[in-house]
């Protein structure tokens, strides 16, 4: 059985009192629970993480980089929080692991402030999934099932 690893940065433990006008009202325990589902749904096993920093993040790519080289990995679901719009470092790890990733943003970033316009994470990924609330993330692992061929 191969996992989606679903990795969660910056804030988005947060999630259900964080501006819920923006993110909503469900907490990261509610989005897990989402991901399980929705892993079920597609055969693969959840890994599911949340760090507040940056380094961890590009840590946990080079792990998935070595399970994608094991054939173990069925992709990344990467929300990176504030950290889309700074983070080389996670661009240039997502590049040199050559996992497939879907990028995703719970609010629609583009209709947001301008400094959110841009991601550097957006070329190195296969995807970009913005605005669905958090059934982005549901809709993201069907996503990677896509990608899988599933």
């Amino acid at each position: 059985m191969k996992t989606a690893l679903v990795l969660n940065g910056p804030n988005l433990n947060l999630l259900g009192t964080r501006e819920p006008a923006v993110y909503g009202s469900q907490t990261l325990a509610d989005v897990q629970a989402l991901c399980q589902q929705a892993c079920a749904t597609h055969g693969f096993a959840l890994d599911f993480r949340q760090s507040n920093h940056e380094g961890v993040l590009v840590d946990w790519l080079h792990e998935a980089g070595r399970l994608n080289a094991a054939g173990e990995l069925a992709g990344v679901v990467l929300n990176a929080g504030a950290y889309t719009h700074t983070s080389v470092a996670l661009h240039d790890a997502i590049k040199g692991t050559g996992i497939a990733l879907i990028e995703l943003h719970i609010s629609n970033v583009h209709a947001r402030e301008a400094f959110r316009h841009h991601s550097y994470i957006s070329p190195a990924a296969r995807a970009v999934m913005a605005g669905f609330g958090v059934q982005g993330y549901a809709l993201a692992i069907s996503g990677l099932a896509g990608l899988a061929g599933l």
